[in-house]
């Protein structure tokens, strides 16, 4: 108990990122707000086919070329070898008819932005997109297995959070030829201190006064051999992965969170293990 209470005082809020329209470019913020769903502005927008089903790295890595920031007004969205080509996003805009989309196993109700924006992604993925926003109004639950207090989610797969110890990324890249930055894994919070994989043994945290609940393993993909900077796709760190960290056919990389308080946390805040 005395060395698990040492690891505790080290444990330190070293990144915070989100990725507000999904499977495009994440960013690296000094500070967020928590909110039920999700760090604010964290994938409340999302790409859809004309079936309204949600559009991916999975299929379409591409994608990562598509680096997103957060403007004064709204999102700056550029493509990362050729920065001339971008768009900005309003936050406040959504003109368009409400759409009924599709998302894993969830149907939600979201709002179509703007006919421009569906015409600036539908050229750059070379078949048509529309994008659309996730509204205050519309409320995409939480698995009932894993939620704590009724949550709603964002467009985000299925938990409003995922958080990862850097310890835990330096063990993998010790077994890989050519290592791999975090943003393989899309985290959006991101510790030093303790030891490899410790957030597996975490069940609550507080992060600069705020509560949070560790509620389950976070399964992988092929989203993480993407190379978030060329768009190019390998098999990596996937591979290794699944040789230690594959139960039930299943590879587990960082764990889901959701948030039991609200108000913001920052780099530098200390997390301090409840449970």
């Amino acid at each position: 108990m005395l060395v698990f209470l040492g690891m505790e005082k080290q444990l330190v809020v070293q990144d915070i990122f989100i990725y507000p329209i999904k499977s495009l470019g994440g960013i690296r913020l000094m500070e967020s707000e928590v909110e039920e769903r999700g760090f604010r502005y964290d994938r409340r927008w999302m790409l859809v086919d004309e079936e309204g089903m949600f559009v991916t790295q999975r299929v379409y890595p591409q994608l990562a070329l598509l680096g997103v920031k957060l403007g004064e007004g709204g999102l700056e969205v550029f493509h990362k070898t050729d920065p001339s080509k971008c768009i900005e996003v309003p936050f406040d805009l959504a003109t368009g008819p409400e759409v009924m989309v599709t998302i894993w196993d969830d149907q939600v109700l979201a709002k179509a932005v703007h006919s421009d924006f569906d015409r600036w992604f539908s050229e750059f993925l070379d078949f048509k997109v529309r994008l659309v926003v996730l509204p205050e109004t519309s409320h995409r639950k939480v698995d009932p297995r894993y939620a704590v207090n009724g949550e709603s989610v964002s467009f985000a797969d299925g938990m409003p959070y995922l958080i990862i110890g850097q310890e835990s990324l330096n063990e993998l890249n010790s077994r890989l030829d050519s290592p791999v930055p975090m943003d393989r894994f899309r985290p959006n919070i991101v510790f030093s201190g303790g030891a490899p994989y410790l957030e597996d043994s975490l069940r609550e945290i507080k992060i600069g006064g705020l509560g949070f609940k560790i509620v389950k393993p976070c399964a992988r993909c092929v989203l993480t051999t993407v190379d978030q900077q060329s768009g190019k796709q390998g098999k990596e760190p996937l591979k290794t992965l699944s040789s230690y960290r594959s139960v039930n056919n299943k590879v587990y990389f960082g764990q889901n969170v959701v948030a039991l308080s609200l108000g913001k946390i920052r780099i530098g805040d200390p997390i301090q293990i409840q449970k």
